[in-house]
């Protein structure tokens, strides 16, 4: 079913998307290394600050959300949710300022909690690893990457800590560092949907490949900068991250049924979700519902 054009995003927060990466490792580079060529700190120093802002802070999108399925099937939580704040990640950086990382939960078994005991724990521990992942929109596929290893999981308080230096470091490696496994699909009308940190070995298209609603094409993992096994959901205005201004977006409306009352946020998480002829939405403060049923 075709969609309606949406009208294109304002031009500065596109502008300082493209220009986000660029500033950030200039202006880095900069205040470490400029002093060798002579650069003074009152230039080094607001050049870093003003790259810094707009890596975590400028550059917000606004417009209407697109309307997308939810990629997941079952009980799940969002550990971090445009519902709760914007950006969700923390930084606009990568096209994530309306991001979701979602965790399995399912009712009736128990998901390892964050501890100083073990330092990690195998993915396999963890319910949502190797749960499938579904298309949640109609497109076709323009980047599919997936020989990412699945790591063991950063959910112990030193492990957390340690996430800091970690996450710098696959920065380094670009896109693929943080986001590991992951796909991006083309809507074809300017937004462009991505999955990451997904299992090594598990997706099931490739670059060209034209996807449906609902389709499965992956499954969860835990590769790139992931504590642990999840999956992290975002639109984009552009196929490659680095350059992307973050999009907004909601759930069907007519499917979905928040648990705490209320009306609908904009941009807001899933939970519970049945297979698509019965399926269940919720919204909670905490980001979690238990089945909700219904269709």
């Amino acid at each position: 079913m075709p969609r309606d054009p949406l009208p294109p995003p304002a031009r500065l927060p596109v502008l300082l998307a493209r220009l986000r990466l660029p500033l950030m490792w200039s202006g880095t580079l900069l205040l470490a290394f400029g002093g060798f060529a002579g650069v003074s700190w009152w230039v080094r120093g607001p050049v870093f600050l003003v790259g810094l802002a707009v890596y975590l802070r400028l550059g917000l999108v606004r417009g209407t959300p697109r309307v997308v399925e939810p990629p997941v099937r079952g009980r799940w939580t969002a550990l971090a949710s445009p519902a709760d704040r914007v950006p969700s990640q923390g930084m606009h950086a990568y096209g994530q300022s309306y991001a979701l990382a979602l965790l399995a939960d399912p009712a009736d078994s128990t998901r390892p909690d964050i501890g100083w005991r073990p330092l990690s724990r195998a993915p396999e521990e963890f319910p949502g690893f190797g749960a499938p992942v579904y298309a949640p929109v109609e497109g076709v596929v323009v980047r599919a990457v997936d020989h990412m290893r699945d790591h063991r999981s950063r959910t112990s308080w030193p492990w957390l800590f340690a996430m800091v230096v970690e996450t710098a470091v696959r920065e380094l490696g670009g896109t693929s560092g943080l986001l590991g496994n992951h796909v991006v699909i083309d809507l074809g009308d300017g937004a462009f949907a991505m999955l990451a940190h997904l299992r090594r070995g598990s997706l099931r298209v490739r670059e060209g490949d034209r996807v449906s609603v609902g389709q499965e094409v992956a499954a969860c993992g835990n590769s790139g900068s992931s504590p642990e096994p999840q999956v992290h959901f975002q639109l984009m205005d552009h196929p490659r991250a680095w350059l992307a201004a973050g999009l907004p977006f909601r759930w069907p409306s007519a499917a979905a049924t928040p648990l705490s009352g209320g009306d609908l946020p904009e941009t807001w998480v899933p939970f519970d979700v049945g297979d698509p002829e019965s399926r269940g939405y919720g919204v909670g403060e905490t980001g979690r519902a238990n089945a909700a049923g219904g269709g």
